[in-house]
């Protein structure tokens, strides 16, 4: 399996964000995205998601599923965490695992145990703290198995605990052939990784 991206250009309110940009990443490899606030590692990866139209340029993925687009066989972790406050914790993930299509993977119970949550599975997710809070979006990359994993700054509310499973869980995925493109500002553990470097915001 192989992602890439060539002569991407991205454009927001009129204004270019990043032109000319080109990747490539296989099974097993880690991309982190490096650069300034406003430099487009969000954008970037909303477009590799399917959430944001290229204004120039193509993604291409192959060796994978081709009965099912990119976005299908990607995980997308934005900054905010999808959960509804009145729903349990067990309920939250229960519900993603079913609307992404269950399947393969560890399954909710086993996620919830690996991101150290199995024993707030019954508390609503509204009393969950920030960094509870991304341990269940992380549980659901967990829950459900997809080769192509999106995230944009994962370990930007965790406490050191919470930074070493997300280490331990994207080397598991990587290990297993999975792929990450990563928005990040701080180290993620998965040295060696390669980088791509977004410049300043263009005029």
């Amino acid at each position: 399996m192989r992602l890439s991206g060539s002569e991407l250009e991205c454009v927001r309110g009129g204004k270019r964000v990043f032109a000319n940009i080109g990747f490539a990443v296989g099974a097993g490899e880690a991309l982190l995205l490096l650069g300034p606030n406003g430099a487009g590692k969000s954008s970037l990866l909303r477009m590799v998601a399917g959430l944001l139209r290229p204004a120039a340029g193509s993604l291409e993925l192959a060796g994978a599923n081709c009965d099912r687009s990119l976005a299908e066989q990607a995980h997308y972790l934005g900054h905010l965490d999808p959960l509804k406050s009145s729903l349990s914790v067990g309920e939250n993930l229960r519900f993603w695992t079913r609307f992404l299509g269950g399947g393969r993977g560890e399954g909710p119970d086993e996620a919830l145990r690996v991101v150290g949550l199995e024993r707030v599975g019954d508390l609503p997710a509204g009393y969950l703290s920030a960094g509870q809070r991304r341990r269940l979006s992380i549980a659901r990359l967990v829950a459900v198995e997809r080769p192509i994993w999106l995230l944009d700054e994962p370990a930007s509310v965790l406490d050191a605990d919470g930074q070493a499973l997300l280490g331990e869980v994207m080397r598991r995925h990587l290990a297993a052939d999975g792929l990450i493109l990563a928005a990040t500002h701080a180290p993620l553990g998965l040295d060696p990784a390669r980088e791509l470097r977004l410049g300043a915001v263009l005029p």
